[in-house]
């Protein structure tokens, strides 16, 4: 086995894979969080380690938890005495995890066979990441990030709202604005501060950077036929950042995580709602309403 370590957000984590597999080959959206190795007592956020099929733990009662699809086919979420299952099944293939209760060990079996076994081995690495940052003050956001001036701003919403469109609009209103990640970036509280940083997962747009700002703002979007900000606070700031958080529900311990980080960050990080249009208005707009 040879093993690779990584840190995103600040977290580090390993992987362990067979000699005969590179992750250089596998994972190049985590070449630039890629670290020469572990320092003495730095402490790991997880050990994930892909094994052969007789080398997996034994299939033990499990419950299905949820279904959900996504770029990489069909995944099952299971419960089980000792943690957690995820099967991701695209075309003919079934990938399979299986975690502790915390997710900071992990082992799962690839299928070799499959053309997009890279993609899988990310698409797990990217859910175990999310489930075991919670306990972190840190949280998975599926959103859209640029940054100017030295700060990020965050852009959240359901799947077509346009957020990678609105993003886009700043970057080609505002000068001085650069995408930081399309899809999941993550969001930490450290020392008081809230951060958003770049992650090796950036849905289709390849933009993997090892960076982090404080965060300016943080917006909901809607898509309307007028462009509109509404600041929020306290609660309505809650319910607004809350979608789109990775997090098992039914989950208590990783579920009053989420809970105690969000109500955190909508105390100390400007939050609002947004309907937009998909042009040049909506930028300034969105812009001018969290530099105030």
């Amino acid at each position: 086995m040879t093993t690779y370590y990584y840190k995103v957000a600040g977290f580090l984590f390993s992987v362990c894979l067979p000699a005969d597999m590179d992750a250089e080959t596998l994972l190049p959206s985590f070449r630039p969080f890629r670290i020469a190795g572990q320092e003495e007592n730095e402490r790991q956020l997880f050990c994930f380690a892909v094994l052969m099929p007789d080398e997996m733990p034994e299939e033990e009662q499990k419950r299905l938890l949820e279904e959900t699809d996504n770029d990489m086919g069909h995944l099952n979420l299971f419960v089980t005495a000792g943690g957690y299952e995820v099967e991701l099944t695209g075309g003919s293939c079934t990938h399979r995890m299986v975690a502790n209760a915390d997710f900071s060990s992990l082992k799962a079996c690839l299928q070799l066979e499959d053309r997009n076994v890279g993609q899988a081995l990310s698409s797990l690495l990217r859910i175990a990441f999310a489930q075991s940052i919670l306990g972190h003050d840190a949280v998975s956001i599926h959103a859209a990030a640029v940054y100017r001036g030295g700060e990020a701003y965050l852009f959240m919403g359901t799947s077509g709202t346009g957020k990678s469109t609105h993003a886009s609009l700043w970057i080609k209103h505002i000068p001085g604005t650069e995408l930081l990640n399309d899809d999941n970036p993550t969001v930490r509280i450290v020392g008081g501060k809230a951060y958003a940083y770049g992650t090796p997962w950036s849905g289709k747009t390849a933009c993997y950077k090892n960076l982090s700002f404080p965060i300016g703002g943080m917006v909901r979007l809607s898509q309307a036929p007028v462009n509109s900000f509404c600041r929020k606070e306290g609660a309505e700031a809650f319910i607004a950042l809350y979608p789109g958080c990775s997090v098992i529900a039914e989950d208590k311990r990783l579920r009053n995580c989420l809970y105690d980080t969000l109500a955190r960050l909508a105390g100390m990080v400007k939050v609002g709602t947004m309907d937009c249009l998909p042009d040049r208005e909506a930028a300034i707009v969105c812009y001018q309403a969290l530099i105030k």
